[in-house]
């Protein structure tokens, strides 16, 4: 086991992760920017280093500075939460040939599946089912063009590198494909310092359905189910749950095989999701892959009883995955929905500022990931996340049942919060029936 891990990002992942290795007995180092140096979390870390002003390019993009802080504490590994550099192939080469463990997959293997393009073509390989699409990026407007008339619209534009939705773009017709394809190049220019952008059909009536996968280096692979995550906006996701509603345990089982096969095909090590797309019918293509730690991973674990992030730390170090795949039992539903500081009712624009109280919910079957505390500073620079609220039920009538008594007990004064929001939405004949979409919070805000 490692003796000392420096974390590499901020605010409630960087708290996930310093538990995490308090509990496994390694030290831990956790790198802050100005504007954060406030934050209580860093008074439980072994050690800490400020790493520059608080612009993140400055700071936690900064690999020379994250790395020099990593060298004089004298860490075995660097754990990058999500977000920031954790997806970054660039950053992992660099810890690679410092001779410091980044915890997560390899350079080579987060390079392939990293880009979408090359992902598809590796699903594909394997019998895993695609939406049509280009085969590479898209060197041309007429060549999308001419791909999008033979394959139908609406078409969807995305990024080729990094993911979270930006460089994604929607176009029904030949006009706006032009246009959007413009913008979904400069944004992942912007994004990704790379502007290269591929197309696939667009399904409208379909659920975004990922599996967590675990993988050690001694090539052991399993799958811990799949999440829902259908409830987005902008394609940011809001809501979680796991098992996902709706989806046939012929599908379940089916994409579940497939996630585990194109880990295994690549030398996966770490943990991951493998997303798909799954319409009414119960077909599902292949979408791509998340070469980290995703932020809804609290409610896999909760169904599960598996610690994610500390078998995302005894892999790197080395170890064997302690699970089985038929030994595994899932139990029960979990949803997360993720408190963001926004205001809905001014087209969820952000709210920073101070948090005059904070008072989260509690008891059975309520757990809340947070940084925050009465008196913090929202900084406007960062991700506006504030908490993610997870409730647990032994089926999904209590599991929602639990959410509502938690989100009327949760309490966030100073700033706005998505709180409000969440209250109404899950209250929707759709969403508590389990009857949604990728497209029910757009038809959703169009109803109020």
């Amino acid at each position: 086991m490692f003796s000392r891990v420096l974390i590499a990002n901020r605010g409630e992942v960087a708290l996930r992760v310093l538990r995490a290795c308090a509990d496994l007995g390694v030290e831990s180092v956790v790198v802050y920017s100005t504007a954060d140096a406030g934050a209580k979390y860093l008074e439980f870390a072994d050690d800490s280093v400020c790493i520059g002003p608080p612009p993140a390019a400055e700071s936690y993009l900064n690999v020379a500075r994250i790395i020099a802080a990593a060298e004089i504490t004298n860490v075995d590994a660097i754990h990058p939460g999500y977000g920031f550099l954790a997806e970054s192939t660039e950053f992992v080469e660099i810890c690679e040939d410092s001779n410091i463990v980044f915890i997560g997959p390899r350079s080579d293997v987060m390079r392939k599946m990293g880009n979408k393009v090359e992902a598809r073509h590796i699903a594909k390989d394997r019998k895993i089912p695609v939406l049509p699409g280009s085969e590479g990026a898209i060197e041309s407007d007429d060549e999308a063009v001419k791909l999008a008339q033979e394959i139908g619209y609406p078409i969807i534009i995305k990024a080729a590198a990094g993911g979270g939705g930006r460089g994604m773009r929607i176009a029904h017709n030949e006009i706006s494909l032009r246009n959007m394809l413009a913008l979904a190049r400069s944004e992942a220019e912007k994004a990704f310092k790379d502007d290269s952008v591929y197309i696939e059909k667009m399904l409208d009536k379909a659920r975004h359905v990922e599996v967590q996968i675990l993988a050690d280096n001694r090539g052991s692979v399993i799958h811990l189910g799949e999440r829902d995550c259908s409830i987005q906006r902008r394609y940011q996701k809001l809501i979680e749950e796991t098992p996902a509603p709706g989806v046939s345990d012929d599908t379940r089982s089916a994409i579940s095989k497939a996630a585990v096969q194109l880990a295994r095909a690549v030398g996966y090590t770490g943990a991951g999701t493998v997303e798909f797309l799954v319409n009414g019918d119960g077909r599902y293509y292949f979408m791509e892959m998340n070469t980290r730690l995703q932020v809804e991973h609290p409610i896999t674990e909760v169904v599960s009883g598996v610690d994610i992030v500390k078998e995302q730390i005894k892999v790197a170090a080395g170890e064997k995955l302690p699970y089985h795949q038929k030994k595994l039992a899932f139990r029960g539903v979990a949803i997360e929905c993720r408190v963001n500081a926004e205001n809905p009712a001014d087209g969820f624009r952000s709210s920073p500022g101070r948090i005059t109280e904070f008072i989260p919910p509690g008891g059975p079957g309520v757990r809340v990931d947070t940084h925050v505390y009465s008196g913090y500073e929202v900084p406007p620079f960062y991700d506006s996340m504030v908490a993610k609220l997870i409730a647990y039920g032994p089926n999904r009538t209590e599991a929602l049942n639990t959410m509502r008594r938690a989100l009327q007990e949760f309490t966030i004064s100073g700033v706005k919060t998505t709180i409000p929001f969440y209250r109404d939405l899950i209250e929707h004949r759709g969403y508590a029936s389990g009857n949604f979409d990728i497209r029910f919070v757009d038809e959703f805000l169009g109803s109020v």
